[in-house]
């Protein structure tokens, strides 16, 4: 739950499906601006892999990836901004949006925050490592978690959101050579980015139910927006 968090059963509804597009075709357009040939991008082609995993249609991909690259006039404007603050109970948390309009998007988060509370830049983000985040599965039944961290050269590894799948935590520089060291240990990627994990979560187990459920609807509430990407959370199970 620290590494990212995910509103539990928000993929079973048909809106939430849609938000999910949503975010998957931002994020497309955003990888699409270094190219829109996804053989020469490795952050589109991963994009476009977790697009067609939750059954994208070949239209709204190929429009996604023009309309990012610019193929069809200008360019989709995109301002990346991040939002630190607490949920209740003092739960720390990171929350990364894309947006076309700033001014309206704070304006949004604010009010989203209210059952929590909205920090400055730096109020959060100390108590989180900023690394390198890649999920990835078994491509044989032989693949050892373990042993593929070591000598692809990540610095941890955990779970993944995925059931079967591992999350492999690496330097922030060395991102793009642990996935690209995976394959060759058992393992493919499905997805890697730049994110945080937290330094002392907060043990779910510390929080009454009623607080835990305080807890899971401000940030599902959090999740739903259409400008959020990511959210992480210093909460452990």
């Amino acid at each position: 739950m620290g590494a990212q968090w995910k509103a539990k059963h928000k993929e079973a509804a048909a809106n939430a499906k849609g938000k999910i597009m949503g975010k998957l075709a931002k994020e497309i357009q955003i990888a699409a601006k270094s190219g829109a040939d996804p053989d020469m991008n490795p952050r589109l082609r991963l994009a476009v892999e977790q697009a067609k995993k939750a059954s994208m249609t070949r239209d709204t991909l190929e429009r996604a990836i023009r309309k990012g690259a610019g193929l069809d006039g200008d360019a989709v404007q995109y301002s990346a901004v991040t939002y630190e603050g607490f949920a209740p109970h003092q739960v720390p948390l990171i929350v990364e949006c894309l947006t076309d309009n700033v001014n309206r998007t704070v304006a949004e988060i604010r009010v989203a925050f209210r059952k929590g509370q909205l920090g400055a830049s730096g109020s959060v983000s100390w108590d989180f490592n900023h690394v390198g985040l890649i999920e990835a599965v078994p491509a044989t039944g032989e693949a050892d978690p373990e042993l593929a961290a070591i000598e692809a050269g990540a610095q941890d590894f955990e779970p993944g959101e995925e059931e079967g799948s591992t999350l492999f935590i690496t330097d922030t520089t060395d991102l793009d050579a642990v996935q690209k060291a995976l394959p060759e240990h058992g393992f493919t990627v499905t997805s890697a980015k730049i994110g945080y994990t937290p330094k002392n979560p907060v043990s779910a187990a510390s929080l009454s139910p009623e607080a835990l459920a305080e807890v899971e609807e401000f940030l599902e509430k959090i999740d739903s927006h259409d400008d959020v990407q990511n959210v992480y959370v210093g909460l452990a199970e």
